[in-house]
């Protein structure tokens, strides 16, 4: 038995054992949330395991009492979660690298034995067919439970010890690649947010900080209604959903993930249509503006096509939606389906320089999104080459 994709010079078929016969079992100490401090000793409860999954902790980021005793870690155990919400969840594995952190309760403890590498071990119990066999082994009802017992019984495959660390330190490089790769996006975030607060007047001032240059004197204040129509999609029934037709039906979730689209042959006054290249505004569930890209469509209820007057342009007025979005997300209303009405969006007052200046910022701010986007795309294909590589590196 052995994996897809192998690195060169390794041939020999995977090797089949029970994890009881490859290792020692332990259980953490209880600690909960309320006896966490700002510092002191440091501690994994298996809360983060959920909140904050890394294969490998070489740290801890919260802390207890130092006076605390308990378990703790002496670096290369696994750990694995011994309650969650779901069997799913619960089957899940990390490695401890580093000694003298304290291992809270409900947290199973692994100490892997010298034919077993630690790291190995985490990655083909989150990955491989040991994940599938936690899954079935995992009991419980609203709270699933899975304990030290049900890990002895899981049937480990591994191959030699120098292909273990072979296979470890390849995906411990895609995790040092992809943590560059995130904190370079959240840098270039950061720096918009900044452009954002400086670009545009705060509060009841009348000119920003930071002015392109050959530009002065007062923006003037609007009624977001004054300056933007907000026209509403239509609301379908179901039975006037067709599989197929003249026109697609955009809904919300088509922005998102849904890709399943709905068709419509109603012909509709021209306000009830989108082609390319209009301004549309999600107001429920999903919040934000989007020009659309795509061939002529109908777009659904809970959608607003956005018709401006010549005092915003469409590009600025993008900007402005986006960077305001906190605020409108202050404005929910519902409990079930959260939304924003019509009149909280008109109701907002915005401050607009002249059409010359708008350009200059959205410009600036479009390229900066651009690059987001660019960096946005290249996390997203290594996440996606990561994934292949857990697919493809484990029986």
């Amino acid at each position: 038995m052995v994996p897809e994709l192998r690195f060169k010079g390794f041939h020999d078929d995977w090797v089949q054992r029970k994890l009881s016969n490859l290792a020692k079992f332990g259980k953490g100490t209880g600690f909960s949330k309320s006896d966490l401090t700002e510092a002191g000793s440091p501690i994994i409860l298996y809360g983060s395991m959920y909140t904050n999954y890394r294969t490998v902790i070489d740290r801890a980021t919260t802390y207890v009492d130092p006076e605390s005793e308990g378990l703790e870690s002496t670096g290369g155990e696994v750990i694995v979660p011994a309650s969650g919400e779901t069997a799913l969840d619960i089957s899940r594995a990390s490695v401890v690298t580093r000694s003298g952190i304290l291992l809270g309760g409900d947290l199973n403890v692994i100490y892997p034995d010298k034919n077993v590498d630690p790291e190995f071990l985490a990655l083909t119990v989150s990955n491989g067919r040991q994940k599938a066999e936690m899954v079935k082994r995992a009991q419980g009802g609203s709270i699933v439970h899975l304990h030290n017992g049900d890990l002895k019984q899981i049937t480990l495959t591994y191959p030699s010890l120098t292909e273990q660390r072979k296979i470890s330190g390849l995906v411990s490089c895609c995790d040092s690649i992809l943590t560059l790769q995130q904190e370079k996006l959240d840098l270039l975030k950061q720096l918009k947010r900044g452009y954002l607060q400086k670009l545009f007047p705060v509060g009841s001032a009348k000119q920003p900080e930071l002015r392109f240059a050959d530009f002065d004197g007062d923006w003037v204040q609007h009624k977001l209604g004054d300056v933007a129509d907000f026209i509403n999609g239509r609301a379908y029934k179901q039975d006037e959903l067709l599989d197929s037709g003249k026109y697609p039906v955009l809904r919300v979730g088509n922005f998102n993930t849904n890709d399943q689209w709905y068709y419509s042959d109603l012909e509709l006054p021209v306000k009830n249509y989108a082609d390319k290249g209009d301004l549309l505004y999600t107001w429920a569930t999903a919040f934000g503006p989007h020009i659309w890209q795509g061939p002529r469509v109908i777009y659904h209820y809970h959608i607003w096509k956005v018709e401006l007057s010549n005092l915003i342009t469409k590009d600025f007025a993008v900007q402005i939606l986006q960077a305001d979005q906190s605020q409108m997300t202050n404005s929910l209303n519902g409990s079930t389906m959260v939304h924003i009405t019509k009149a909280t969006m008109e109701g907002k007052v915005i401050a607009l320089p002249s059409v010359d200046e708008q350009n200059c910022i959205s410009r600036f701010l479009t390229n900066l999104d651009d690059t987001i986007a660019l960096q946005q795309h290249k996390l997203d294909a290594l996440t996606q080459l990561k994934q292949a590589y857990l697919q493809k590196l484990f029986v």
